[in-house]
């Protein structure tokens, strides 16, 4: 694994040859990407079935990257309500800061609601699909022929998808991965990567890229192939107990709804079972109005199998309370009111699992915690 920052080259003539391959995943300084980068770059283009793919530092610059690069002042961008709650606030800070508007839009629109949100200066269609906390399916392919009419790029945030999900075969334009999530697998690696299909988008995504400095070290690189190398059986095994549990929780008095895409009542089921080939590790669950946020805190609380913490796609189980956290200009399709945590289901005994949540929904029982 090659370290450093200074590539030497025979001569000035090699260099100067060298330094014109920008766009070619070729090794010319350390800050426009080193081999193992390039490397993870093929394989990342590969599983999502792209042309090229810009590794970054994180998901969340996964996110913000292809937005400064595809975006200008006097531009307008369209969001879906249920995005990644950092990128809402990319566009409300430095994207408003530079001149450009966003709109939010319901993540389940129509296409009559969604052609007439967009604008003639229009240029980017964001989706994220299953949305951050409330998990809509988005219709990713009425959502390409609409941002293709109006000359816009239609964005993917294609994290939970990964490897189940094509993004290009429906008429995305621009594919963004955490690779934090489920390819390093672990819970420490921060690095994200942007896919494009086409060579003018690449030069125009790697143009930016370079010039924000965004790379990823050959640690995290090296880190994140091998993590790919068990990612199918991770998933597979992961995504088989999230489902089983998803299903469990349905039958629970506590709850009112499971936000579990392969499940028939969440929003978007129907095109989930068109698109996708499989489902994730992560979900949500709305717990019965008549239980508070302090209580639903308690429970959390008591959880043992389960680290309250951020991220998700790792080796272990992780809660983490949504409601109170959610900004949304319209509400939520036909979901349940009541406080909400997603859970990530990770590599531990579907029965402690189960259990330990058993042992938890008890702890609402206690005559201390009815009516808080």
């Amino acid at each position: 694994m090659t370290r450093g920052s200074t590539v030497l080259f025979p001569s000035l003539d090699a260099m100067n040859k060298q330094g014109h391959r920008r766009y070619d995943h070729e090794y010319i300084y350390g800050a426009m990407g080193t081999p193992v980068q390039h490397e993870l770059e093929k394989v990342i283009a590969s599983l999502e079935g792209g042309t090229d793919c810009q590794i970054v530092s994180s998901g969340l610059a996964a996110c913000t990257t292809p937005l400064l690069a595809f975006l200008k002042t006097g531009d307008h961008c369209l969001l879906p309500d249920s995005v990644y709650g950092p990128t809402r606030r990319f566009a409300e800070t430095l994207l408003k800061r530079f001149g450009v508007t966003t709109t939010y839009y319901p993540p389940c629109a129509n296409a009559e609601t969604l052609q007439g949100l967009m604008q003639p200066n229009t240029r980017v269609l964001f989706a994220e699909s299953p949305g951050s906390h409330t998990f809509e399916v988005q219709d990713i392919s009425m959502l390409a022929t609409i941002a293709h009419v109006g000359q816009a790029k239609l964005m993917l945030d294609n994290t939970w998808g990964l490897g189940i999900f094509s993004p290009f075969k429906h008429g995305v334009d621009i594919s963004i991965q955490a690779l934090t999530k489920y390819p390093s697998g672990h819970s420490d690696v921060i690095a994200g990567a942007v896919t494009v299909n086409t060579e003018e988008d690449w030069h125009i995504l790697r143009d930016a890229a370079i010039q924000l400095g965004q790379l990823a070290s050959p640690d995290d690189c090296w880190l994140t192939l091998r993590g790919l190398r068990t990612m199918g059986v991770r998933l597979a095994q992961q995504s088989r107990v999230a489902f089983q549990i998803a299903q469990w929780l349905k039958t629970r008095p506590e709850v009112a709804r499971v936000l579990h895409p392969a499940l028939p009542d969440c929003p978007g089921h129907e095109i989930w079972k068109r698109d996708f080939t499989g489902a994730g590790s992560l979900f949500g669950v709305v717990l019965s109005s008549d239980i508070s946020q302090s209580a639903m805190e308690t429970m959390v609380n008591s959880l043992k199998m389960f680290g309250i913490g951020a991220s998700w796609g790792g080796y272990e189980s992780l809660v983490l309370p949504t409601s109170g956290g959610i900004i949304r200009k319209h509400p939520v399709a036909d979901t349940p009111q009541g406080p909400s945590f997603r859970l990530q289901i990770g590599l531990e005994s579907p029965t402690d699992l189960q259990d330990d949540l058993a042992q938890a929904f008890e702890v609402l029982k206690k005559p201390s915690l009815k009516g808080t």
